[in-house]
């Protein structure tokens, strides 16, 4: 569910009129609805009701300030995997000890940035890591929490370039090597093991990957109590997928997902930890988008969009699908046909869809691209020298511009030219 509807013919977020917006910021732009947010985090709260957990929403996802806030006040951690995110997470107000911090490739300062704002805990994801971490918290003199992420060589079914918990991924230590980690880590005087983390991929539309990965779970759990380990959190990542296609696609459900997480988890004694990101942003935001041309071409019509690939890589990247709809409601018995819609950049890979049935629009008309509320903005660039496009959140009948547009000055403004070529 979410907050973006028609009303007298126009497509709201919450109260506000999407019209209302681009006439205020110009297109495209991102706009998040704050309702939405607030309830898919409440969802999964639900759906974990009576278990000891804690929720940290995946910043990755989306990583706005005022989004992260929405998350703050609602009661969620955070999961992060770099500094940046870190200090994202800790100006928006999230308190240190609900901090995860994820991610292959932590770096000394990043570690020691971490150790010195006393966050929840690392997941350490190699060998190397976990003995740079031990350095690096003697040095500060420190002890720093850490649960050993495994990868469970279990087959999400997801796209490859978002799988990770098979064996060839990049992600986490062998499950088949977990007691040798861990024994190490009991020997190092710089961490205090408190637990295990999995995470097997993102956008999972079936429940049967993450039932196989959390019985392996359990089984490892079983055996590294008995080799002493005290084991008090069990940090099962995220993934949960959502409906792109609305009206085909029907994934699990966030209370479908608890169950599972009670019957193959729940009575080890354990806190549980999740950290949901596209699920909880994705369906709470839009990118509105002006048409610039409708162009007739050989055997096909063009939507020529002021939005590009720098502003949504997803179908470019994955070949994702978005649906789209005109932001003003056609009548019932408007045509349908197909066309392409693709932005302005000089690249044929710029494309959002091919042969998309859509009622007729014409030059000028805004069309909403659904579920763009995770990994849109947070994976803009400004190729082609396109300026990042604005972020604006709505609460009801208010709306703010929370990331503005920058103009030609500032983009340009952000490099030097060196002396010898003046």
């Amino acid at each position: 569910m979410d907050h973006f509807t028609y009303r007298s013919g126009v497509l709201h977020a919450e109260d506000v009129s999407l019209e209302e917006i681009a006439d205020a910021v110009g297109t495209p732009f991102y706009v998040y609805s704050t309702a939405t947010l607030e309830r898919h985090f409440k969802v999964f709260e639900e759906a974990l009701k009576g278990l000891p957990h804690l929720i940290c929403y995946a910043m990755k996802a989306n990583s706005n300030l005022a989004v992260l806030r929405v998350m703050v006040r609602a009661g969620a951690g955070m999961d992060v995997v770099s500094g940046g995110e870190l200090e994202r997470a800790l100006a928006a107000g999230c308190a240190p000890d609900k901090i995860v911090f994820s991610g292959v490739g932590k770096t000394e300062a990043e570690m020691r940035r971490a150790l010195d704002v006393g966050i929840r805990q690392f997941n350490v994801e190699s060998e190397p890591e976990l003995r740079a971490l031990n350095a690096v918290a003697l040095s500060a003199g420190r002890v720093a929490p850490v649960a050993v992420r495994v990868n469970p060589d279990v087959d999400a079914k997801t796209h490859a370039k978002i799988a990770t918990g098979k064996s060839e991924n990049k992600f986490g230590v062998p499950i088949a090597r977990a007691r040798a980690v861990y024994a190490e880590a009991a020997a190092m005087e710089g961490v205090a093991v408190v637990g295990v983390d999995v995470h097997i991929g993102s956008q999972l539309t079936t429940l049967e990957p993450y039932e196989a990965a959390f019985l392996k779970l359990r089984e490892l759990v079983g055996v590294l109590r008995e080799d002493g380990h005290e084991i008090s959190r069990l940090d099962l990542g995220g993934g949960l997928g959502i409906p792109y296609r609305r009206s085909n696609e029907a994934p699990p459900l966030p209370f479908d997902y608890g169950e599972v997480v009670r019957r193959t988890v729940g009575d080890l004694g354990c806190e549980i930890e999740i950290e949901p990101g596209r699920l909880i942003a994705g369906n709470a935001g839009l990118l509105v988008s002006r048409v610039i041309f409708r162009k007739e071409g050989e055997g096909r019509d063009f939507l020529i969009l002021d939005a590009a690939m720098n502003d949504l890589i997803r179908p470019a990247m994955y070949d994702a699908w978005h649906d789209v709809e005109p932001v003003r409601e056609p009548a019932a018995d408007a045509p349908v046909g197909p066309v392409d819609l693709v932005g302005p950049v000089c690249e044929s890979g710029d494309t959002f869809a091919r042969q998309r049935e859509m009622a007729n629009v014409e030059a000028g008309a805004l069309v909403a691209f659904r579920s763009a509320g995770a990994y849109g903005a947070v994976m803009s660039s400004e190729y082609n020298s396109r300026p990042l496009i604005p972020e604006v959140l709505v609460s009801g009948s208010r709306f703010d511009v929370v990331r503005p547009r920058p103009t030609y000055d500032e983009m340009l403004g952000r490099e030097r030219i060196p002396g010898w070529l003046e």
